[in-house]
């Protein structure tokens, strides 16, 4: 009898023997480089596990392999931008008409295209729909580049831009999910009828497209000029206040520390109790759905959709959903994010950080595991900075017995791609003996 339970006793520890050996890891980095270092790394790393939690709903729920999650983390990551920086003065009056009348111009043109399509046959539904898209173009630019170019005149050294509405930041996570899952419905409604690897190319694409529309459009958040200054979410101080308030700084030397690292810590503790809460509310949710008849029949589709249709299961309507779900989560991780940065930069955007890091780490923590995908991406996080800092030593002692020459010199230049060798290794050593990741589902 002991026998047979012995199996689930240990899979019960491997959880929090795994949580243990990361938080031995944290602690030794802040023994080592600073509990600044610790502290930042721990929050990016549950931003990560956010946006790995998200693509967890999308890949480990139902096998959607979305090859886009860059593109719904920026579109999230616009909310602050349009939430809760101030307004430019003037900007809304001088070209915000001409926006809304352009846009809704847009949206006639495409109504009237798909009802003309739905109506007609033959060649002259081709003709009649292409007329119609080629007028409602000519009409939305005639009206958007104006107001546009209006906007973009207003102080464009500082702004440039529409600005936001100046509404607390904390208000704009939730409409950062929504955004991403606005974008995540007009998406799904279009590609989910694709096989998993058009799918992917598909979502791949539309994120690239959305990021290079973030990097062209200056009126909507000033493209490659930045947003800088997005205010802090509550309770969140600024390092400046904490350092003019004599009661602080008093504290702080009482403790043995530098007022200015203490008010960095104190701001970036603020902002892990912050992430803490919106994960574990995630935790919570996700566990419930995941144990709920819901759950049952969104992983029933994933194993064979075949057989989940017949059972009478609308598998495209299920998939959109969670499709819609997944990205929202990505979405809030965004706004998160940006909130952290206190800047909107579209340029750092790329698919290697936010869409395929995101997959391994998922991969590594145990795809349809919430848990796995929390202790992915902290973990994975960790050594991706680690490995970033370790690469120049490690390569400086491999190219050591060689003599000064190309060889040398290339082995030595190559210490930059450390972190993508690191992380071929983990993927390699964790689908080797874990193949199903470091804490599976069950």
């Amino acid at each position: 009898m002991s026998g047979t339970h012995q199996p689930s006793r240990s899979s019960s520890l491997r959880g929090p023997l795994f949580f243990a050996i990361l938080a031995a890891l944290l602690v030794i980095e802040g023994l080592t480089s600073g509990w600044n270092s610790t502290l930042g790394i721990l929050n990016m790393g549950l931003l990560s596990a956010i946006m790995a939690l998200g693509v967890n709903m999308q890949w480990g729920y139902a096998g959607l392999f979305n090859a886009g999650a860059m593109g719904f983390l920026a579109l999230g990551g616009l909310a602050p931008v349009l939430i809760s920086t101030a307004p430019t003065p003037g900007a809304f009056r001088a070209g915000g008409p001409g926006i809304l009348t352009a846009f809704a111009v847009a949206i006639i043109a495409v109504l009237l295209a798909i009802q003309a399509y739905r109506r007609t046959r033959g060649p002259v539904r081709a003709l009649l729909v292409t007329a119609i898209l080629i007028l409602g173009f000519f009409a939305f630019r005639w009206l958007f580049d104006p107001a546009v170019t209006v906007i973009e005149a207003i102080n464009p050294s500082a702004a440039g831009n529409l600005g936001g509405l100046g509404w607390p930041t904390l208000l704009s996570w939730p409409i950062g999910a929504l955004l991403a899952a606005g974008a995540a419905w007009l998406v799904g409604k279009t590609a989910l009828g694709l096989r998993s690897d058009y799918l992917a190319i598909a979502t791949l694409g539309i994120a690239e497209i959305l990021v290079a529309i973030l990097k062209n459009e200056q009126w909507l958040d000033r493209g490659v000029l930045n947003v800088n200054g997005i205010p802090r979410p509550w309770p969140v101080p600024y390092e400046i206040d904490l350092q003019s308030s004599a009661t602080f700084v008093e504290m702080a030397q009482n403790w043995g520390i530098d007022p200015t690292l203490a008010s960095t810590l104190t701001v970036k503790l603020a902002f892990l109790v912050l992430f803490v809460i919106v994960i574990l509310l995630l935790i919570w949710g996700t566990e419930l759905a995941l144990k709920s008849p819901w759950g049952r029949m969104m992983r029933a589709i994933r194993d064979n959709e075949i057989s989940a249709a017949a059972m009478g299961k609308n598998v495209t309507r299920r998939h959109l959903q969670i499709f819609v779900l997944g990205s929202a989560v990505i979405g809030l991780a965004g706004a998160m994010m940006i909130s952290l940065d206190g800047q909107m930069t579209p340029a750092s955007y790329n698919p290697l950080r936010y869409t395929f890091l995101i997959l391994v780490m998922v991969i590594v923590g145990g795809s349809g595991s919430n848990w796995g995908s929390v202790l992915g991406g902290i973990l994975v996080w960790y050594l991706w900075v680690k490995a970033g800092d370790w690469g120049p030593d490690i390569m400086g002692w491999a190219a050591s017995p060689f003599a000064d020459g190309p060889l040398k010199d290339h082995l030595l230049n190559s210490a930059a791609h450390m972190r993508m060798l690191v992380m071929g290794i983990i993927l390699l050593v964790v689908l080797r003996f874990s193949p199903r990741g470091l804490l599976p589902e069950k």
